[in-house]
């Protein structure tokens, strides 16, 4: 994986841990979107970062 997506997903894991550690609702909801931002992104960036093999005898 790229850094990017190393990011992304330590970012999703901390606002998911912080969504359900919120003692207010209001963090608790927005917390939990933000983590919801971050796992689409990381799941978008997973998929374009993907390195394509390609086969040499092709060339």
């Amino acid at each position: 994986m790229t850094k990017t997506t190393w990011l992304l997903l330590s970012l999703t894991i901390a606002t998911g841990i912080l969504g359900f550690n919120a003692t207010s609702n209001y963090w608790q909801i927005l917390s939990l979107g933000a983590c919801a931002v971050f796992a689409s992104a990381w799941v978008i960036a997973a998929i374009v970062g993907r390195r394509f093999k390609f086969d040499p005898v092709l060339r």
